[in-house]
């Protein structure tokens, strides 16, 4: 992966983009991140997903699922399936409940988690492999529910460095066999257009991510009717760039680590960045969307039942009290409640979106 990425760099005339580095780190053909065979979910990998930690998050999701699936007729579409736990809990509760949709589609962009993907559902419910469909692409025209979860974060983000009232990108050379860090005056386009509508201080470091407005745009254009619904760890603008937030967010995950340095391990590494979640809003807004809710996470998934599921386990099994546990994490401010947020557009569908009753943050954004 490092010569992969060194080659680039000389081709490019000796600097490429932050964006392009990590694209590479995570998506290059047999050598990134996520298009490698190593495990990435759960303990075995880099970091836990909430599927990944208890049943109950996507059999809340179901909820959700099931109003859409009723109000529509349509299908499901997930991007990203990761591990497939998510795909697997949804389809199990909404089996239960006699809402199977006709189909379960999956747009996987890493053949080794599609494959991971498949076996999980063979292994564990093989009578509900007839209905997953996995896509290259997106589809010209889509009814249903579409559903993200943990998907923002995983792309490519520009770094840009307000200086002294001008505005760099910062990029990646080769120096003497190791990455490093190169700034670079930030030309007339869209990401200078974006940096200079920003603005946050004389010295201060963040993101841009170009390609969430470009990919939510896409959806809009796909959706005939039905819902997006996403959940992923960020924040609304003002709170993104914010002046004491003046290093940005880039993260890098490993073995259940958090590093600041990512240029360790490229290709071993998971690269991420929190989502501004207003950007997101406004380029589905500008695309046609009704924004349906924003929310905590913690407040969605209360909102949507997932207290409701546990009812309905006996408090007194070891199977209750790992549950617990793990909701514990997904709705405890100081975990995943709070920073994790969820946010739902829609065309053609229900204004009432059960998971944003209580709790709803549009106007914050």
């Amino acid at each position: 992966m490092r010569a992969h990425i060194q080659a680039e760099i000389a081709e490019s005339g000796g600097w490429i983009s932050f964006a392009r580095y990590m694209d590479l780190a995570l998506y290059a053909p047999g050598l990134g991140y996520y298009a490698g065979g190593a495990a990435k979910f759960g303990a075995a990998g880099d970091f836990i997903t909430a599927p990944e930690m208890t049943p109950l998050f996507g059999r809340t999701l179901a909820q959700t699922a099931l109003r859409v699936l009723h109000a529509t007729g349509g299908d499901i579409l997930e991007l990203g399936a990761g591990s497939g736990r998510l795909a697997l809990d949804l389809l199990r509760e909404l089996e239960t409940r006699q809402a199977l949709p006709v189909h379960y589609c999956i747009l996987e962009v890493s053949p080794d988690l599609r494959a991971r993907q498949r076996e999980l559902i063979a292994a564990e419910a093989p009578h509900l492999l007839e209905r997953l469909v996995w896509l290259d692409q997106l589809p010209a025209a889509f009814t249903g529910l579409i559903l993200a979860n943990e998907v923002l974060d995983a792309m490519p983000v520009h770094l840009v460095h307000w200086l002294n009232g001008e505005v760099f990108e910062r990029g990646v050379i080769d120096q003497a066999g190791e990455f490093a860090w190169q700034d670079a005056l930030l030309l007339e386009g869209p990401l200078r257009q974006a940096a200079c509508a920003i603005e946050p201080g004389l010295d201060y470091l963040s993101e841009i991510n170009l390609a969430a407005p470009a990919w939510i745009a896409s959806l809009a254009q796909c959706l005939e009717r039905g819902v997006i619904l996403c959940l992923d760890y960020g924040f609304p603008r003002s709170e993104y760039f914010h002046p004491q937030r003046d290093s940005g967010t880039l993260r890098v995950h490993y073995r259940h680590h958090s590093l600041d340095d990512p240029f360790y391990l490229p290709g071993l590494c998971d690269l991420t960045a929190h989502v501004d979640f207003s950007a997101v809003a406004d380029a589905a807004i500008e695309s046609g969307l009704d924004l349906l809710g924003y929310t905590s996470q913690a407040n969605y998934l209360l909102n949507a039942g997932l207290l409701d599921l546990m009812t309905e386990m006996s408090p007194m099994s070891s199977d209750y009290l790992r549950a617990a546990s793990s909701v514990q994490k997904l709705l405890q401010p100081s975990e995943m409640g709070e920073l994790f947020k969820a946010i739902a557009f829609g065309r053609g569908a229900t204004q009432d979106l059960h998971g944003f009753r209580r709790g709803d943050r549009r106007a914050a954004l």
